[in-house]
């Protein structure tokens, strides 16, 4: 099968083009790099030692993606384009509503012009909104709190009137937890631009001195030591993920929905704790008061996709933490 990765040079796009290539699929994948790096091509070849297509551009340019598929017989697409920073698209919805949504419209009408109807989405666990029920499962309410999250959402419901419309679609819809950690390798990983957004990231900054602190927002949540918990799995697992709901698709028509997560949460301050004792390092850090739409607890109900899928995290926070440092030393 050839299969066509969108965003394949980006942090979740890069580890699952590794998982097909080695599972022996045969991968395109398009970038125009607003968040990657041309690097990663080339550490994805160098990890798995196979060679692949790749195209420079950006999926909302229907021509160009267009010849992707005249020079491709393309079977199947797992599509990651699209931004992703969720304080950013408060700030700048427009760009995302535009961005996000356009490119999926017009990978989707692409897809139609040249009969591909085999579609993995990476959806968020941020369509959940500020969970009413624990753990969340895919059943769950879903509002959402930003505008990267409601793009998540709309798209999920475009999918599904594109399969209402045509039942020969096949569509798994994956709602990530929170992605951390890198390749074993330590060739390919989270490399945030600039103060990162998220935990890990930013835990390891401080780790490497390139800021003297970590700001723990909020101390005096309904948790068991006040800080926020959350569901983190391991960028490996969430990899593997793909390849088992591209399997399922490959054998079944229609649309279905799937938590990805290790269904078991971690508080900030354990993740603290852990990766203080994992990677021998200190992690100085600051109580901050909470930021406005932060939650006290997420994480995920996992066994619809176990069940369906065959799918479940294998990887612990031990290695999660071990590998994000391991990555970030390694590219100093």
């Amino acid at each position: 099968m050839r299969i066509l990765v969108t965003g394949g040079a980006g942090y979740i796009g890069s580890h699952t083009v590794v998982e097909l290539l080695d599972n022996n699929y045969d991968v395109v994948v398009v970038d125009n790099f607003s968040n990657s790096k041309p690097i990663v091509i080339d550490r994805i070849k160098e990890i798995t030692g196979k060679d692949f297509k790749f195209y420079e551009l950006d999926v909302c340019d229907k021509e160009k993606l267009k010849v992707v598929f005249k020079e491709n017989k393309i079977d199947a697409v797992i599509h990651f384009a699209g931004y992703k920073a969720v304080g950013e698209s408060v700030s700048k919805p427009l760009m995302y509503y535009r961005n996000n949504i356009d490119s999926t419209l017009t990978l989707l009408e692409v897809m139609n012009e040249f009969n591909v109807k085999k579609i993995v989405f990476s959806s968020s666990a941020t369509v959940y909104g500020n969970p009413e029920e624990l753990p969340i499962k895919e059943t769950s309410k879903l509002w959402t709190t930003n505008p990267y999250g409601t793009t998540k959402l709309y798209i999920e419901g475009i999918l599904k009137d594109v399969y209402n419309a045509d039942n020969d679609y096949s569509i798994a819809i994956l709602r990530y937890f929170n992605p951390v950690g890198a390749h074993k390798s330590g060739l390919i990983g989270e490399n945030p631009n600039g103060i990162p957004n998220n935990l890990v990231p930013y835990i390891v900054k401080v780790a490497k001195r390139e800021l003297d602190h970590l700001n723990i927002f909020g101390n005096d949540y309904d948790t068991l030591d006040g800080t926020g918990v959350r569901d983190y799995i391991h960028i490996t697992d969430l990899a593997k993920g793909h390849i088992s709901a591209l399997r399922y698709i490959t054998n079944n028509k229609g649309i279905d929905y799937y938590n990805l997560g290790t269904g078991h949460g971690y508080s900030v301050m354990e993740m603290v704790n852990t990766f203080e004792k994992v990677n021998h390092v200190e992690i100085p850090y600051e109580i901050a008061p909470r930021r406005s739409g932060d939650i006290a607890t997420c994480f995920a109900d996992t066994n619809y996709a176990k069940e369906r899928l065959g799918w479940r995290a294998e990887l612990g926070l031990n290695d999660m933490l071990e590998s994000a440092y391991n990555y970030a030393k390694k590219n100093e």
